[in-house]
């Protein structure tokens, strides 16, 4: 990828108006893991700043030799945002040539965010929930909920949406994303019953430090299967020894992390592993599992290389 003297910038609604499938981001996350593993490709576990007044300010390093690109998303988070007509969450994504230095583009850091993530949640996925699973639950009906729908609408068969949230609007605002997908949805009265009830269950609670723990992992059906992207705060730790396999986005970070996601003792690997085969998601039809993250810096490589590559396409 070459520089010039003028940066791009691509808005939320360039980097929605280029049609990536769920399929296209898993395929570059697995394959920018595959180039880890090769040390073709690098991340670093995150930093992170928490002043102590609420705010979340973190920034997320990946790079890689081909395409030669090094990512750099800096996010910061503030429960004081929506008071101001503004996002919770409001982020940048800076690219650079891996070798040279020189800049190369400047995404929209919401739109990476929200579309990673759940392409992350989709890789696990692949490998760890089964293939007929047809109801899927909603913790949380923000802006992760809808890019979660999306992803997981075209990878499995589903029939049934579940939801549960602290806000109506989101609620009914999820309701509607289902029935543009021709997928009927129910606002559930309870969490439990919303869990209980689903094969897969995405958490996506707003992380804003005044969350009391109300998710069971025991809640999950046999065979469920769970994405839980809020860092895991809405849930009762202890209860994810329940499960038969819980799977974390990357030991490295994990480890270089003051706050642990849990107990090290419930972990069976992570992302990385999976993909390449070296831990299974699932061994029989009836395990209950998880897959626990902060957000994998690779991932953000992934989409932000892949937009900006269709980008160029479509430009030509």
């Amino acid at each position: 990828m070459s520089a010039s003297t003028s940066i791009p910038y691509f808005s939320e609604d360039q980097l929605a108006g280029l049609g990536l499938t769920t399929h296209e981001v898993i395929n570059r996350i697995e394959t920018l893991i595959l180039s880890g593993d090769k040390q073709q490709a690098w991340s670093a576990p995150k930093a992170v700043i928490q002043p102590g007044d609420g705010r979340y300010m973190m920034v997320a390093l990946a790079a890689a030799d081909d395409p030669s690109v090094l990512a750099v998303k800096t996010v910061v988070l503030n429960p004081r945002n929506p008071e101001q007509g503004l996002p919770l969450i409001n982020g940048l994504v800076t690219l650079l040539d891996s070798h040279s230095g020189l800049p190369i583009a400047i995404l929209d850091g919401n739109w990476i965010t929200a579309v990673r993530t759940a392409g992350l949640s989709a890789t696990a996925a692949r490998h760890m929930a089964k293939n007929d699973a047809s109801v899927i639950a909603f913790i949380g009906c923000g802006v992760q909920a809808n890019s979660h729908l999306q992803a997981f609408s075209t990878l499995f068969p589903l029939e049934k949406v579940l939801l549960f949230g602290r806000g109506a609007v989101n609620i009914e605002r999820l309701g509607d994303k289902a029935a543009e997908l021709s997928l009927p949805s129910v606002a559930c009265d309870s969490a439990e019953e919303a869990v209980t009830g689903a094969d897969i269950v995405i958490s996506s609670v707003t992380h804003t430090g005044d969350v009391t723990p109300f998710l069971d992992a025991n809640w999950l059906k046999p065979g469920a299967f769970a994405a839980i992207t809020d860092l895991a705060v809405p849930w009762g730790k202890e209860s994810f020894s329940a499960l038969d396999q819980v799977v974390i986005d990357d030991l490295v970070q994990e480890a270089a992390m003051p706050n642990k996601l849990m107990s090290p003792d419930y972990v069976t690997g992570d992302l990385s592993q999976l993909v390449l085969g070296k831990i299974k998601g699932r061994n029989l039809d009836s395990d209950r599992n998880a897959f626990v993250f902060r957000g994998h810096a690779m991932g953000d490589l992934a989409l932000s290389t892949l937009v900006y590559q269709r980008a160029l396409m479509m430009s030509d």
